[in-house]
């Protein structure tokens, strides 16, 4: 029989083979040896409660002839809404009728690399859409322009294949729970993540690993089917009179030239930065709705310090990885104030796409071994907070704060400055460059976050600006079956605001692909045009 048990308790630098010995002493009964054998690691957790003795934690599944009181052990395993019957009758559907039309993945970061995926497996060779460059050509445009500051406003930190999260941490947290988290950290794996993403508890992958990865799975896209063209952007959706996707309209960055493809299904996974795009779908009635979002900065710490104050001995991350942190505190106004996007041995980058904006995030390769921590540093901001009611005022509003931060930052490219000049200072370099609400925020908060997380405070912490691109400050409404206001048009990830990271957006990404699959199914169930 096949268990499953918790609270499995190793030291730091103990052989993971020491697992099965620790099971077989925890279900014997005194005086007795059970036989356990096949262990698997389901989830690796880190208990630091007890500073120095930091224990990692284990759950495991097993095998045992015994009985056990215990609970069986489940696979998670993920299932696509539909047979492979149903999948060949729309494929065969596909490939008798010449008027069925291609669907087209716009973005490809997480949430378009898992739709463009997905619809590849299920047969339907989608054609994915990206207004930057693939992965090689755009490490080599975002290293020149951190160097000479010339910034290419079509691939960039923000634009080009993998999305924003192909310059970060990798991290695959996430607060949803779904069967598909587990199928895409499968296909990071079989894409050349390290097998122990599938049961860490803050798993990551690192930016320098994670370009590969989404190369890997683009080749992958490519053998089942998928189509992609680079560095094109969506210019213009085009309906009929009903309102319904007819085709789209697309530019070649690199030939100046546009064409329309024919189309029917369009899922926007455009990211959170494509202004322009959601400027030109409001104008096509596209039904939109302001969105809370987040700004702030991002500070840094000694990682030797992090790892002290986290495990109470530094040494510790030699054997379990630099320490993490997670704070937030609530002010007496009720703004919240939180840490986001902790870089663990990181660095923290320029992440710009448009002119004359300082944008800042952070980044850390699989090692993690540049000796600071960097974290964003953020504040919520309110819909009441924008400056009207217009469905992109909160995209005015990011850009307002970003534009103040360049013009502060002068040759540097980002404004810098340390806590101390900060808490001060209201007319300080990077303060002056946020809401004034912000600043104030962040300085009432700092104390509370200080006695949670030894040093957080000190004076000396270095602040960059400005933090302004945690998440979508829009939403693209859309309906149970996946489509916006415009029928054929589904929207996807983080950009139209359903999803906060790589993992929740390539969940949602999968969703909508299977959307998207059932309702062609319906269509061919009804005799209706694909």
């Amino acid at each position: 029989m096949r268990y499953r048990i918790s609270q499995i308790k190793l030291k730091p630098g103990q052989h993971l083979n020491l697992l099965e010995k620790e099971i077989s002493r925890a279900i014997s009964p005194k005086g007795e040896h059970l036989k356990v054998s096949n262990v698997k690691i389901v989830r690796e957790s880190i208990d630091a409660r007890k500073k120095p003795n930091v224990k990692l934690v284990y759950t495991a599944d097993f095998d045992c002839d015994a009985e056990l009181n215990l609970p069986k052990a489940k696979e998670e395993k993920y299932r696509a809404p539909f047979t492979n019957e149903e999948l060949g009758l729309l494929t065969g559907a596909s490939q008798q009728d010449s008027h069925v039309k291609r669907p087209i993945v716009a973005g490809y970061g997480p949430a378009g690399i898992f739709a463009g995926l997905m619809l590849a497996e299920w047969g339907l060779r989608p054609v994915i859409i990206e207004r930057g460059e693939p992965v090689d050509e755009r490490i080599k445009t975002v290293e020149r322009f951190w160097e000479t500051g010339k910034l290419n406003p079509e691939s960039n930190v923000q634009f080009g294949e993998g999305g924003a999260g192909t310059f970060s941490d990798g991290k695959l947290t996430t607060g949803i729970k779904d069967v598909r988290i587990r199928r895409v950290l499968e296909e990071f794996v079989s894409a050349g993540a390290d097998p122990s993403i599938l049961y860490k508890q803050r798993p990551h992958i690192g930016t320098d690993k994670l370009r590969g990865i989404v190369k890997n799975i683009r080749k992958k896209t490519e053998r089942l089917g998928g189509e992609f063209l680079f560095s094109t952007r969506l210019e213009e959706v085009i309906t009929d009179s009903s309102g319904n996707l007819t085709a789209i309209k697309i530019h070649d960055n690199k030939t100046l030239e546009d064409r329309v493809i024919e189309a029917d299904r369009l899922i926007l996974a455009t990211g959170h930065s494509a202004a322009d795009t959601f400027g030109m779908l409001l104008d096509k009635d596209i039904r939109m709705e302001q969105k809370p979002f987040s700004i702030g900065v991002r500070i840094e710490h000694a990682q030797e310090n992090i790892d002290r104050a986290q495990y109470g001995r530094p040494e510790l991350a030699e054997l379990i990885g630099h320490a993490e942190y997670k704070l937030n505190h609530r002010c007496e106004n009720g703004r919240g104030v939180y840490t986001f996007c902790m870089c663990p041995g990181g660095r923290v980058i320029n992440s710009s796409s448009e002119p004359e904006t300082a944008v800042t995030n952070g980044m850390s390769i699989s090692e993690r071994n540049s000796g600071t921590a960097n974290s964003g540093l953020l504040v919520d901001v309110r819909t009441e907070d924008f400056e009207s009611d217009h469905p992109l005022a909160g995209l005015e509003f990011q850009r307002k704060y970003e534009k103040r931060a360049y013009k502060a930052a002068g040759e540097r490219g980002m404004p810098v400055t340390t806590y101390g000049s900060f808490r001060k200072d209201r007319d300080d370099v990077v303060r002056s460059c946020l809401p004034e609400f912000a600043g104030d925020a962040i300085v009432e908060a700092m104390p509370h976050l200080g006695r949670k997380l030894k040093g957080f405070d000190n004076e000396d912490s270095v602040i960059t600006g400005i933090e302004s691109r945690s998440s979508s400050p829009v939403r693209i409404v859309r309906d149970e079956t996946g489509h916006c206001s415009i029928r054929g048009i589904m929207p996807a990830g983080e950009g139209p605001g359903y999803a906060g990271g790589i993992m929740s957006a390539a969940v949602d990404g999968i969703k909508t692909a299977e959307k998207l699959v059932s309702g062609r199914l319906r269509d061919l169930g009804s005799g209706n045009s694909l």
